[in-house]
């Protein structure tokens, strides 16, 4: 696969729920670590696909509004649909991950959130990213990151895409009670610790920690990891 598209975007809706390692978990997560606010506040949800994270972070934050942000237009009317509840908490906007329009806000947010879409930028791509959140947030906002990265070693390469394997084969028999999930994963190849792809550009996980502190991000932490799959971010002071 060298480019994303409304099929692999399909595929993604159909299986991504066996595909995430710890999804439930993560998700969870993510939203517990946006600090709570008694004012209204704007996250911003960086390649958002069918709004589950968004969906995660407004039950858990009733002063929350979320700009769900992403490049499949079917993925956006998934998370429309999903999010219909929420009314004016939720806007979706279409965007390319890759330009530099989307990040010309006119006003500071309080939180920036990605899940799975990082990886797609390379490492100086990564940094000007880094760069460009740290000067969209409020002071106290958060950077958060859920994402894959790249072990530093071949041992650890394979480690990773063993342990992947091995989750989405779990997950498969658990949530469906089959291994139809999991064959699918197998037989498209979707595991990149074990078939990589030009399209994926997972950086290592201390590089990227370094990144968000050089972009002056305080706090930096990894807050959770399973199978090549991290959460990490930091904070604005």
């Amino acid at each position: 696969m060298n480019e994303w598209t409304e099929g692999a975007s399909q595929e993604f809706m159909d299986y991504g729920r066996y595909f995430v390692p710890g999804r439930e978990t993560q998700l969870q997560l993510i939203s517990h670590l946006i600090p709570s606010r008694e004012a209204a506040f704007e996250v911003l949800d960086l390649a958002c696909g069918e709004g589950l994270l968004a969906e995660a972070i407004l039950q858990h934050h009733p002063q929350a509004i979320v700009h769900g942000y992403d490049g499949s237009p079917a993925m956006l009317a998934k998370a429309e649909a999903r999010l219909a509840a929420f009314g004016p908490r939720f806007y979706a906007h279409e965007f390319d991950l890759f330009d530099y329009r989307w990040r010309q806000v006119n006003h500071f947010v309080h939180a920036v959130v990605s899940s799975l879409a990082i990886h797609h930028l390379d490492g100086d791509q990564k940094q000007t990213l880094f760069n460009d959140v740290f000067h969209m947030l409020h002071h106290g906002g958060v950077l958060l990151i859920a994402d894959l990265v790249q072990p530093v070693s071949v041992l650890g390469t394979a480690v990773a895409a063993q342990a992947w394997d091995e989750a989405v084969k779990q997950r498969s028999l658990k949530l469906s009670g089959s291994s139809d999930a999991f064959d699918f994963f197998v037989r498209e190849k979707w595991n990149i610790f074990t078939y990589p792809d030009p399209m994926d550009k997972p950086s290592g996980l201390f590089e990227q920690l370094q990144w968000l502190a050089a972009a002056g991000f305080t706090a930096v932490d990894v807050y959770w990891m399973q199978a090549g799959h991290a959460i990490y971010g930091g904070s604005k002071a």
